[in-house]
């Protein structure tokens, strides 16, 4: 082999390589949808000229057929007139008439099954079309539903690849370095500003806060004796109540020596007048 042969066979597979992963399924199936429905308009076009043909072949057939009664009927008139030549002259032209009539008739024949033969394939055609175009979608779809798994399994295999995970990893273990530092100030911060203490009795608050919950589940599983009851309320209101009850006594013993005083003194200026 040359290497002209060679270099025309190497150019031409790499050109067919290069179409072969250009070409789009979705679009090449669009395309080749239109293009039948293309082919299917001029074959309707072919059909409905033969059609045309077919009929007026028709139309020429019966003008010679009326054309050849026509001329028997003028041969008729001749005999009747007694002028035979006349009528000789009149059959000859008759059959004539009978003769195109006949080959009229054998092409209209011919063209009439052609024309229904085109119908025929027209019909088949636009079968296969719509069958074409139904397997086009279906073929669409499988493409979509294809190129979708195959995304997802690129992502999924991206996700299996351990240096994502490692950097995950490595994230959070920073973020958790950069929360102990922030807690780490805010410490030290309260140490220096003077609530510590505050901070200490929040600890203590929460821790017994904590124990307390502790011996109550105790209690409710009976790992520990019942709480002992608090006081009675009633004393607890009357004690509560008595340093009232006091107020309220000497408040009305002294509204009723006020009471006492002014009657006293409004008797002593009625007696005065």
């Amino acid at each position: 082999m040359g290497i002209f042969s060679r270099l025309a066979q190497l150019i031409k597979s790499n050109l067919n390589d290069l179409i072969s992963r250009s070409e789009d399924p979705e679009k090449m199936l669009n395309q080749i949808v239109l293009d039948m429905n293309t082919q299917l308009v001029e074959a309707k076009k072919q059909v409905a000229a033969s059609i045309a043909d077919e009929k007026r072949l028709f139309k020429q057939y019966e003008a010679e057929a009326a054309t050849a009664t026509e001329w028997e009927r003028r041969a008729m008139v001749a005999v009747r007139a007694g002028n035979e030549e006349l009528a000789k002259e009149a059959l000859a032209r008759k059959r004539e008439h009978d003769e195109l009539q006949t080959t009229l008739k054998d092409q209209w024949d011919k063209q009439k099954k052609s024309v229904e033969q085109l119908k025929q394939a027209l019909r088949l055609l636009n079968d296969k079309i719509e069958e074409a175009k139904r397997k086009k979608n279906v073929l669409v779809a499988r493409k979509k539903r294809a190129e979708a798994q195959k995304a997802i399994h690129e992502t999924m295999h991206g996700l299996r690849d351990q240096s994502a995970f490692e950097t995950f990893n490595r994230m959070e273990q920073k973020i958790d370095q950069i929360e102990a530092e922030a807690e780490a100030q805010s410490d030290l911060s309260e140490e220096y500003t003077g609530d510590a203490l505050a901070s200490q009795f929040s600890k203590l608050e929460r821790s017994a806060g904590a124990e307390d919950d502790l011996a109550a589940l105790k209690r409710k599983m009976g790992l520990a004796p019942a709480e002992t009851p608090p006081p009675a309320a009633e004393a607890v209101k009357a004690r509560v109540q008595a340093p009232v009850d006091a107020r309220e006594h000497e408040e009305a013993e002294l509204a009723a020596a006020l009471e006492e005083l002014e009657a006293e003194q409004q008797q002593a200026r009625k007696h005065g007048r």
